[in-house]
């Protein structure tokens, strides 16, 4: 290849910050990552450090281009892929953050969001955001900061302090953020798919809403501005690859891994499975409001025009992993999971709710706390790590019957039977677990040839906007499956292993929420 025929990818997630580098093919051509240390100040707490995110993203980038042996001349631009709701705020002076970053998994702000409920603030929010009121959601996270750090709101009130989420930080630091002081500053925008999960973004007007802001009380001269997910975001600092890049793709990693799975016509479905895991049913131009507690989300948006999702949201996947082998030290490495799992017929029983951050959706319980139920003297090692993978299951089919009975509302939205669901992430990896999937689902499953659809997702975008893909056409051509798993389960049988997962999850269940038509 000659000329600038390549992206580099910076995909900054929740446990790890990787770099990869595709050519105009979306072939992966080398890639570098990170893990990232999660930092607990107290229960429910979760933290990162913005400076490591940073550093992690710009090492793990140089690295990437240098075992591609691509010299950065021929990097055509740059596309971010982004843990999204985690926020940063930083003074505008110097680019030094005011404290750690507060993760999405965070649950500090669940009085705050408790009091908001109380006080009937939800139907307004949800029309307006399509979002339930949560902590998981940036709006309480920068109130918390703003009332917490010393000096904090009169530094915003005085247009001193600047709000991100990962994306918006990456961003500034790669436009020279280290030297605010230089002309032109540094970029301060975000795209509209991470707007839309801040909670004080209207999703219909497309523009951050006053009231909103002043109901959460976060200045608006903290805010970046909104772009499209293709857009001219800014230019790297020379100093950091050798050469300027442009900066030309943006999105939520949800978003941006929807995109890599090149999932454009409504009724289009795909769950990504990291740290959390992640359903989103593409709506097309028509943004569904949810009657069964999903999200209602920005897809992308493009040349101006938006199109909406469906999103249900599960805060505990792969963690549940990183937990067995961190916290309670019975596997060495996540890919154990599948040989175990595999060396037994069945749980026996046992079924685990890693509910260690709350509930996601459908039932939005900030107070659930996580359990492991049916345990008996024969319970091993092997009983425990596969009931952790079946809970990633089961909380799937949570997410798809409460969209199933959206989608049957849905008169502009057609072919909505949910029967293909399209998976990407690490622990799609695992035949088992998505043997298991399809068979708990009662769907089929494909897995595309490229696991790493998030980070593609940003080359795609990066690449839309500096002509190196020509069109959402061309890069559906690109998809290709590697493997299809289907349903082989008896119906009986399912039914029966959902049902004690419904019992074990009213279990878990917090005192508030267990009125609370679900599942």
């Amino acid at each position: 290849m000659s000329g600038k025929d390549f992206i580099l990818a910076l995909d900054q997630g929740t446990t790890s910050s990787r770099a990869i580098v595709f050519d105009r093919d979306g072939v992966a051509q080398a890639s570098a990552g990170r893990e990232l240390p999660q930092i607990f100040p107290a229960a429910a707490e979760v933290e990162h450090d913005p400076v490591q995110i940073w550093q992690d993203t710009l090492a793990t980038g140089r690295k990437a281009l240098a075992k591609a042996k691509v010299p950065a001349g021929q990097i055509a631009a740059i596309g971010i892929a982004n843990q999204r709701e985690t926020t940063v705020v930083w003074r505008r002076d110097t680019g030094q953050p005011i404290h750690n970053a507060i993760v999405w998994q965070d649950r500090r702000t669940a009085p705050l969001c408790e009091t908001l409920r109380k006080a009937g603030h939800g139907a307004m929010i949800q029309a307006r955001t399509g979002l339930i009121i949560d902590p998981y959601f940036s709006a309480t996270k920068i109130a918390w900061l703003l009332d917490n750090v010393q000096g904090a709101r009169a530094a915003a009130e005085a247009g001193e302090l600047a709000f991100g989420t990962i994306d918006s930080w990456l961003l500034w630091n790669l436009t020279d953020g280290a030297n605010p002081g230089l002309s032109p500053s540094p970029s301060h925008y975000t795209d509209a798919t991470n707007a839309s999960r801040t909670m004080l973004f209207d999703i219909h007007r497309q523009c951050w809403d006053r009231e909103l802001c002043a109901l959460f009380n976060v200045p608006m001269n903290m805010l970046p501005e909104v772009l499209d997910s293709a857009d001219d975001f800014g230019v790297s600092a020379s100093e950091l690859f050798g050469t300027a890049i442009p900066i030309t793709g943006m999105a939520g990693d949800q978003q941006a891994a929807s995109l890599g799975q090149a999932c454009f016509t409504p009724g289009m479905i795909k769950s990504t499975y990291g740290t959390g895991c992640f359903v989103m049913l593409n709506t097309g131009a028509k943004a569904v409001t949810s009657q069964n507690r999903m999200l209602t989300t920005i897809a992308y948006r493009l040349d101006g025009q938006t199109t909406y999702a469906l999103e249900g949201s599960i805060f505990v996947a792969g963690a549940t992993m990183q937990w067995l082998r961190d916290g309670l030290k019975i596997i060495d490495a996540a890919p154990e999971s599948e040989n175990l799992a595999r060396a037994i017929t069945s749980t026996n029983g046992v079924v685990m709710v890693p509910a260690f951050t709350g509930l996601g959706a459908p039932y939005w319980d900030a107070d659930a706390r996580g359990g492991i139920f049916g345990l008996t003297r024969d319970s091993s090692i092997a009983h425990i790590v596969r009931a952790g993978l079946e809970a990633v299951c089961y909380q799937n089919r949570d997410l798809l019957l409460a969209m199933q009975a959206d989608a049957q509302n849905v008169g502009t939205v057609q072919d909505l039977s949910l029967d293909v669901l399209r998976v990407d992430g690490g622990m799609a990896e695992n035949n088992w677990l998505m043997q298991f999937l399809a068979d708990i689902l009662d769907v089929t499953v494909d897995r595309p040839h490229v696991i790493e659809t998030t980070a593609l997702g940003a080359a795609y975008l990066a690449g839309l906007q500096v002509g190196l893909f020509p069109s959402l056409e061309a890069i559906t051509g690109q998809w290709q499956r590697e493997a299809t798993f289907t349903p082989a389960m008896a119906p009986d049988q399912r039914n029966a292993l959902y049902t004690a997962w419904q019992e074990a999850v009213a279990r878990v269940r917090s005192d508030a929420h267990k009125s609370v038509n679900t599942p």
